[in-house]
């Protein structure tokens, strides 16, 4: 049975799912210095690299078309479904959309919207009183936005893998480890050994086990 409706060339929602997601991720980040926009652009980028070839055209399809016919001559590789990579080469034959890696794609990207929003919503309040985040997420991680922004980009790849995004997944998530690295040094010109010890009780991206069971102490302190 064939779906008389393209599956590509659908640049309307490239447009369309590109802008959504830009300023859906912006009404959580909410960019103000100049690093801040570095890193919101580069997430964009991998956006609009990602719908591209979700809605406009299939590269990454194209280019292994050979391979994966070859290896699965009975899947129609330039259907919409198709392009959930994942889905079809571990052998979900059913809706993609209710797949296993679908479905866990929708968990990181929710987890990472939410790690965005409540670490903004934490920095705001300390900025206002020119002070160190002292509560919340940041008590659990010293840079809970940039975790938030690799957790929404890994989602992505989860539900719609390319060769353009896998390859700019790496770049980006060094160079936000980097953009956490000079905000540190920066925060440490600024207030010294509160921040050290800061950085010593809380780590930078990933939480402790035993911080997620019993809570973050209270007299933590961070920043973005």
């Amino acid at each position: 049975m064939h779906d008389s409706v393209p599956a590509y060339g659908l640049w309307s929602l490239v447009i369309i799912n590109s802008a959504v997601f830009i300023i859906f991720a912006f009404s959580f980040f909410k960019p103000q210095t100049k690093r801040d926009w570095r890193s919101f652009g580069a997430f964009s980028a991998f956006l609009v690299a990602l719908f591209t070839e979700m809605y406009g055209f299939p590269l990454t399809i194209y280019l292994l078309s050979g391979w994966l016919q070859s290896r699965y001559p009975n899947v129609d590789w330039f259907s919409h479904d198709a392009g959930h990579l994942l889905e079809e080469l571990f052998g979900w034959r059913a809706n993609p959309h209710f797949g296993p890696f679908h479905i866990l794609s929708f968990i990181f990207i929710g987890g990472g919207f939410v790690l965005i929003s409540a670490g903004w919503k934490v920095l705001y309040e300390a900025q206002s009183r020119r002070a160190l985040a002292t509560t919340g997420i940041y008590g659990y991680v010293r840079h809970p936005q940039y975790v938030g922004f690799v957790l929404v980009m890994f989602g992505f790849l989860l539900q719609w893998p390319t060769l353009l995004t896998l390859a700019m997944f790496p770049i980006l998530v060094f160079m936000y480890v980097r953009l956490a690295r000079i905000e540190e040094r920066e925060t440490l010109a600024e207030f010294g050994p509160e921040y050290e010890r800061y950085m010593r009780e809380v780590p930078a991206f990933i939480p402790r086990l035993s911080t997620l069971a019993s809570g973050p102490r209270q007299d933590a302190a961070g920043r973005h």
